[in-house]
């Protein structure tokens, strides 16, 4: 395991990258509405970083808006697969070296391919840095570039609650 702190290795690599991020402290939030008011940002700029489990046993990042969800059928497509699924957060923890409400492809242990939702386009968001309480402000541009990721169309609305 990594000695570094979390927030440092996000830092780190994203220089490596040519990616310029801001770190910040935020407050605990009950909700992507809360977390999303206390960073100043709509729900759509908090970008959740989800770690998706290929059926060969590797995985990706499917970076999409908080106020969507991945649409499973546009991401197998595009992947070129039949199976992906959302792993444990143990899993998840073993492939990057974060925890959930953390996770972030920057500074991740092991440099999985990227997926970002097209949505972000032109949009500065917020993200994990690798350490509860802090957010990491980006260019989705710059990420997108910077990680090498393919940017398309995999989220869907959320359904309404109830």
């Amino acid at each position: 395991m990594n000695d570094k702190s979390g927030t440092t290795r996000v830092q780190e690599d994203a220089a490596a990258r040519g990616i310029p991020v801001e770190i910040v402290e935020r407050p605990p939030a009950g909700s992507l509405e809360a977390a999303a008011a206390a960073l100043g940002l709509e729900p759509a700029d908090i970008m959740k970083s989800l770690v998706v489990k290929r059926h060969d046993g590797g995985f990706l990042f499917a970076l999409i808006p908080g106020d969507r969800q991945i649409s499973w059928p546009k991401l197998r497509a595009l992947v070129g697969v039949n199976r992906l699924s959302m792993p444990h957060q143990n899993v998840a923890l073993e492939a990057t070296g974060y925890e959930r409400g953390t996770i972030t492809p920057l500074g991740s242990t092991t440099a999985w391919p990227v997926y970002l939702d097209e949505s972000f386009r032109g949009r500065r968001v917020a993200m994990g840095a690798g350490e509860h309480g802090h957010s990491a402000f980006a260019d989705a541009d710059a990420l997108a570039r910077g990680l090498d990721a393919v940017v398309a169309d995999i989220s869907d609305p959320l359904p309404p609650r109830d």
